[in-house]
């Protein structure tokens, strides 16, 4: 990752964190975006001002971005800003999401917008903000950050999880995944990838150990740093290389792991 600019929103714990920070490690320039950017103005540990001093401390690069990324005048504004901090983007990773969970006939239009602003309508727009540039450059990657939800369950008999609440969620995640493989094909050829990286299994980080109804005693849960781990692996590849995939951390890997409730092939 040496030389690398790199976007990661939702930067501040969890999956983003890692990915940045592991990237970072890898020698990338990282801006970091966010809501909560002073350690104490969430409810939810991790800010931007630490992960920005955890990376500076090592040795890395890295500027805090602040952004709402549910306000769109905030999304129009990020990769300027972050291009002004650290240089051209050739790396975008559209991470933030966020869940609000229960029966999709029940599930109030604020949350609904919300959800689909951040996790849809975002990274589209972050994606036309930053990939011409990449064409370019002849060199980008784009990482769309997924989750098995976004696959349909086989039946009937339908699988439990297919009734756990998650249908807005998984309506946002379908269509990131098709902005995935949409765009690949649109941009084929020019040196920018655009991949879709979702868990094999439960991360517990700080939003899911909140809202979740899961938990490591009914779903198989991974490591932290796998999906750090596999990002890079998509991420690093040679430019337009690797393209169009909507992978899961652990499979992708080629690592043995646990059929847990989400099962692929319970899903088609």
């Amino acid at each position: 990752m040496d030389g690398r600019v790199v976007i990661v929103t939702g930067a501040s714990r969890g999956i983003g964190q890692h990915i940045a920070e592991r990237f970072a490690a890898e020698g990338a320039a990282v801006a970091l975006v966010a809501r909560t950017a002073a350690a104490g103005a969430s409810v939810l540990p991790g800010s931007l001002d630490e992960v920005m001093e955890r990376i500076r401390a090592k040795g890395g690069r890295a500027a805090a971005v602040r952004a709402d990324l549910t306000a769109p005048g905030d999304v129009e504004s990020i990769v300027a800003r972050a291009e002004g901090a650290l240089g051209p983007v050739d790396t975008l990773v559209n991470n933030a999401g966020v869940n609000f969970y229960g029966p999709a006939l029940d599930v109030p239009a604020r949350r609904y917008a919300l959800m689909f602003q951040m996790m849809v309508h975002a990274p589209f727009r972050l994606c036309q903000l930053a990939v011409p540039g990449m064409m370019e450059r002849r060199r980008g990657w784009i990482l769309n950050i997924t989750s098995k939800q976004g696959r349909h369950p086989l039946g009937p008999p339908y699988p439990d999880w297919a009734s756990d609440g998650c249908v807005p969620y998984g309506m946002c995640k379908a269509a990131l995944d098709r902005l995935t493989t949409g765009l690949a094909a649109e941009v084929h050829g020019s040196g920018v990838s655009v991949n879709s990286l979702g868990t094999s299994g439960l991360v517990m980080t700080p939003g899911v150990a909140v809202v979740s109804p899961h938990t490591p005693d009914d779903v198989p849960v991974e490591e932290d740093g796998v999906m750090a781990e596999a990002a890079l692996a998509l991420c690093g590849a040679p430019p337009g290389a690797v393209t169009g995939r909507i992978a899961y951390s652990m499979e992708y890997l080629g690592r043995p792991f646990p059929d847990g409730p989400w099962a692929l092939s319970s899903t088609y």
